[in-house]
């Protein structure tokens, strides 16, 4: 998963910031790579009442060892273009387990 998805993953104070694009209603939950500079997520929710915005807390938290109160949508809570933070995990944990899914 070397594809350049390092770029869609900063730092921030007290942990990352992973921008996503957001594809719901997939047949599962799961990193596709890059797109547009951003990291690919199919959510397997649909995008009705935050059931979408909920499984991509579920999903976050899960996969990067954290509560769900850590993972906040910080941006495009309504779009298919979010930004999530994840609070006490750094962007390099992060790339590090996305990379794992990938082998």
């Amino acid at each position: 998963m070397s594809n350049g998805i390092e770029d869609g993953i900063e730092d921030i104070v007290g942990g990352c910031r992973i921008h996503l694009h957001i594809v719901a209603r997939a047949s599962r939950t799961q990193v596709m790579g890059l797109h547009d500079g951003r990291v690919k997520l199919q959510v397997a929710a649909p995008p009705v009442d935050g059931e979408a915005n909920a499984a991509i807390v579920k999903w976050a938290a899960k996969r990067f060892g954290t509560t769900r109160d850590a993972v906040h949508i910080a941006s495009g809570a309504t779009g298919k273009r979010k930004t999530i933070d994840v609070r006490g995990v750094t962007a390099t944990e992060v790339r590090a387990r996305l990379t794992e899914l990938a082998e």
